[in-house]
């Protein structure tokens, strides 16, 4: 099917309602299941009683082991948290009711919950990040296909669907030669969110390759050699003011307006930065010297996971391509800002926004899990893959990157931990 003109009204004066009064007509939708309780009920959730374990000076960033929902519920009364995260990033479990272990064979968290106890498990956790998120934040879910469809709908419902940005689809792995009659499972889903419609953003680029750039930008000036494009100099959409008027004796084509004023498309054309075709045809020159590269698009095909991509890791499983995590510190916060990750597994989310220059809290009730990231600050990362076997020199980090942050737990677990923190006090006496 062709795709038309994007238009609010139709020339005719009735719309279609197909046999439906305009009430009844709603796009408005939301789960409904056993055991969903009421917002104020999960707002109001027994808080955690966090002690702290370990402390550096400054301690500006925060490890946390427990659950997270008790530990989120605390952070609500915390005036530093609460409405200040600009940047939200979980990969929580996704009802594969499987059990993980690390590279190591060591258990590192059971993802067992399903059905309407999974959905009310995540939904319960976005309601307290919604409220601990910016005006100006985003949040990331990273989910798969078992129950992304579902989570949309309640983040449309906890975050408003008007707040939606994007589906992205992450190829995660390279492609699978199974015999079964399906095709190959190679993506898995980010939700983008935002909790308005002013949010941070700086946009994602991929570099260009010559291949591309070639390709795209198939121009060269003669005056002056550079590279350039030709593209409309008008766009979708009537309008009544300067940019719907005449312009060099022609008039928009029906439906659209000048992308800029005939004032401003004067200056152009006397820069040269319009081409004029045989019949008189005005484009733009966009040159490829003034390009930031290729603006992101929502389908991610560079960011596999680890053992997909020969590229260090801890071990930890399911932990995800530290690249992806830049992509997304990068464009959904500025330096100094606040990230969270309340399902922080291996520490990548901590380790990326710590490299930006961004401030992070991040919250995991998997042992494994801390040590790892404790570890991850020491020694970082491992060779797998292609580079066993290679001498490959391990990661090692500024002091600050060890030090300036607190390990915090619920009261319960504390205990848990001392050995631990025994263990990692033993590796920067190492390093």
């Amino acid at each position: 099917m062709a795709s038309g003109l994007s238009k609010t009204k139709w020339n005719d004066t009735s719309l279609p309602t197909f046999n439906l009064p305009m009430a009844d007509v709603s796009i408005d939708v939301e789960l409904a299941y056993e055991g969903k309780r009421a917002v104020v009920d999960i707002l109001t959730v027994k808080q955690a009683d966090v002690s702290l374990l370990w402390q550096a000076s400054p301690a500006i960033n925060r490890l946390y082991y427990g659950d997270n929902l008790p530990i989120l519920a605390n952070l609500l009364n915390d005036d530093d948290v609460r409405g200040k995260v600009r940047l939200i990033y979980i990969d929580p479990p996704y009802a594969t009711k499987g059990v993980f272990q690390t590279r190591s064979q060591k258990d590192a968290y059971s993802d067992l919950l399903e059905g309407s106890h999974y959905i009310e498990f995540i939904r319960e956790r976005l309601i307290l990040l919604r409220e601990l998120l910016a005006p100006d934040g985003s949040i990331y879910v990273h989910l798969d296909k078992n129950m992304a469809f579902y989570i949309k709908v309640v983040m449309d419902e906890v975050f408003g669907k008007n707040n939606f940005r994007n589906w992205i689809t992450r190829k995660k792995c390279n492609p699978k030669n199974y015999t079964r009659k399906t095709y190959g499972d190679i993506s898995d889903y980010i939700l983008f969110y935002t909790k308005s419609d002013e949010y941070v953003w700086n946009r994602a680029y991929d570099k260009w390759t010559d291949e591309k750039a070639l390709k795209e930008y198939s121009y060269v000036e003669e005056e002056t050699g550079r590279r350039y494009k030709k593209v409309p100099v008008h766009a979708p959409g009537a309008r009544n003011g300067e940019t719907g008027k005449m312009w060099r004796g022609m008039m928009p084509p029906p439906g659209k307006h000048w992308q800029y004023t005939p004032e401003t498309l004067d200056a152009m054309d006397a820069r040269g930065e319009i081409f004029w075709s045989s019949n008189g045809n005005p484009r733009r020159k966009v040159y490829l010297d003034e390009s930031e590269g290729i603006p992101a698009q929502d389908i991610w095909l560079d960011f596999k996971d680890a053992h997909n991509q020969n590229i260090e890791i801890t071990g930890y499983p399911t932990e995800k391509n530290p690249n992806l995590l830049k992509r997304i510190i990068e464009a959904s916060s500025n330096v100094d800002d606040l990230v969270l990750d309340c399902f922080s597994g291996s520490g990548t989310t901590l380790d990326v926004a710590s490299q930006l220059k961004r401030n992070w809290i991040g919250v995991d009730n998997s042992q494994e899990a801390i040590a790892t990231t404790l570890k991850r600050f020491v020694h970082g990362t491992q060779p797998m893959g292609d580079y066993v076997g290679k001498k490959t020199k391990t990661k090692t980090f500024p002091l600050f990157r060890i030090t300036n942050f607190g390990l915090y737990a619920n009261a319960e677990q504390k205990n848990e931990l001392t050995e631990l923190i025994k263990q990692w006090r033993a590796w920067i006496a190492d390093n």
